[in-house]
């Protein structure tokens, strides 16, 4: 008999962590129902769709057992097996759903944020010890969880890498095409995606590209993602204006296709301080686009600096512009850069790679 999952996530935004339980339901598909916040951002992507899918609100700690209730009642009409959460904040839910369902599910946790502070109280360690496993997306969180979460109460931990979908890749002439259309012509073009705030450094790469065009190098800059504050990004296309760099600094918003922007550009750069993984860079990778990030986090489980990209020191646009000067320089080194990520990418974080992994985990089976 095959195991019934509840994708549980009940974030009212869009990032990597909602889309990959999107993702994840995906690949799940008949296995699983999901269970997302009835006024998140999620619910556009399962409307009109014929996956299976229920909302709740999501309620303050105060109110949180009706939806505790309205959740479990949920669990227990499905026969679900496991109930497997993204979303940290969803944790408390998922323990209590636990407690009230006939059912009493397993419940996974897919730990996509790092973890900073120990778990020793009695809160923390109700809850940790009513859970059934813990999947980290890197070893570095893996690390931090065997750390912080006290042994005697710490579900069993592994380590299970996002995995990124196999792009649809342009022709040179849809390319060439495209670059035309937005404006960037013969330019060198770095790219980066992801929300637009002051932790994701999108103001580095502004910084870099003004230095490079100070050493004569025609550069532009594509910076595509949803900006989390409006003051925030008024203040960055301020600072560009000020700059006299309208022309070489293009937002894009928020878009579906960001994948295809990717491929526009000459090198993706992911510039966040300390990211947990960096599935931007993967996707990059895929698309066979040269990449760059901060030395940080997530991307030194991505990136072999030197061999499928490079790295800088992190929050330095001095040190970016450097590396991506050298990368303008040399386009062998640039295309050869690309053809490694790709190759690594599509060995070790295929999509279909990871989830296999996932219901594997989700069964709860040994790899």
């Amino acid at each position: 008999m095959a195991t019934k999952i509840c994708e549980l996530c009940l974030s009212p935004d869009l990032g990597g962590l909602e889309l990959y339980m999107m993702r994840a339901s995906h690949y799940l598909d008949e296995e699983c129902i999901r269970v997302i916040n009835e006024k998140g951002k999620l619910k556009g992507y399962f409307e009109g769709t014929t996956e299976r899918y229920f909302t709740l609100r999501r309620r303050n700690v105060l109110f949180s057992w009706l939806s505790a209730r309205a959740l479990a009642r949920i669990i227990d009409d499905e026969a679900i097996d496991v109930i497997h959460l993204h979303w940290t904040k969803d944790l408390p839910l998922a323990i209590m759903v636990k407690l009230l369902s006939k059912r009493k599910p397993r419940v996974v946790q897919s730990r996509h944020m790092t973890m900073t502070r120990f778990k020793n109280d009695f809160y923390h360690r109700y809850l940790y010890k009513n859970m059934d496993r813990m999947l980290a997306v890197t070893e570095q969180v893996k690390g931090q969880i065997e750390k912080f979460v006290p042994s005697e109460i710490c579900p069993k931990v592994e380590v299970l890498y996002i995995g990124a979908e196999q792009p649809s890749i342009i022709t040179k002439e849809e390319r060439k095409a495209r670059r035309e259309q937005l404006g960037l012509g013969d330019s060198f073009t770095v790219g980066i995606v992801g929300r637009i705030e002051p932790a994701k450094g999108q103001y580095l790469v502004i910084d870099a590209v003004e230095k490079l065009l100070s050493l004569g190098i025609d550069a532009r800059a594509l910076i595509v993602g949803q900006a989390m504050s409006e003051e925030y990004l008024k203040t960055l296309k301020d600072d560009v204006t000020n700059r006299q760099l309208d022309n070489q600094i293009l937002f894009t918003g928020f878009t579906r296709e960001a994948q295809t922007l990717m491929q526009l550009c000459d090198v993706m750069v992911l510039a966040t301080k300390n990211e947990t993984f960096g599935l931007v860079l993967i996707e990059a990778m895929m698309c066979g686009v040269c990449v760059v990030a901060s030395d940080s986090g997530g991307p030194l489980e991505i990136i072999d600096d030197g061999v499928n990209g490079l790295l800088f020191k992190t929050f330095d646009s001095d040190d970016l512009s450097d590396k991506l000067a050298l990368l303008q320089r040399d386009t062998a080194l640039r295309e050869n850069f690309a053809i490694a990520g790709n190759q690594k990418a599509m060995d070790m974080f295929e999509s279909r790679k990871q989830f296999s992994g996932l219901k594997r985990s989700l069964r709860g089976e040994v790899a």
